[in-house]
């Protein structure tokens, strides 16, 4: 299974925002819209940076509750490892492991096409496990 497929099934709506926005303002909206990270993009909407629960807890911890009145920009990981909608499922998990991180933009050509998390990838390994069984089961039965 590939990326696309991930995509095509949980669809392709990703929430965005802003580098300037502030980082109080950002925990309001992972937790009004249920999430644990969100892609940060220009105006362009080219990545620059996504912000996750981890990096407000470090900000958090190392500059105390004056970090949540700085931009996510001070506080974002820059640094975004993407994927392209062709990536299998196995080299997406393996990224995601290697990286110890569980959101990841999907890219085309620059631009942001959607986001897929570790939940997302371990359910669909799952699900081909059990069918992989299920085929198995009726292979040494019929």
């Amino acid at each position: 299974m590939t990326v696309k497929q991930i995509l095509d099934q949980k669809g392709r709506n990703v929430v965005s925002v802003d580098p300037s926005m502030g980082t109080e303002e950002a925990v309001r909206f992972l937790s009004d819209n249920k999430i644990g990270a969100v892609v940060v993009t220009d105006p362009d909407g080219k990545i620059a940076g996504i912000l996750s629960e981890r990096d407000i807890v470090r900000a958090v911890a190392s500059k105390g509750a004056g970090a949540l009145s700085a931009p996510i920009s001070a506080i974002m990981t820059a640094k975004v490892t993407t994927c392209g909608e062709s990536h299998s499922i196995n080299q997406v998990m393996e990224l995601m492991t290697n990286g110890r991180f569980r959101h990841m933009p999907v890219e085309e050509d620059g631009k942001l096409i959607g986001i897929i998390s570790i939940g997302d990838v371990v359910r669909r390994r799952i699900e081909d496990v059990e069918r992989e069984a299920e085929d198995i089961k009726a292979y040494i039965a019929g």
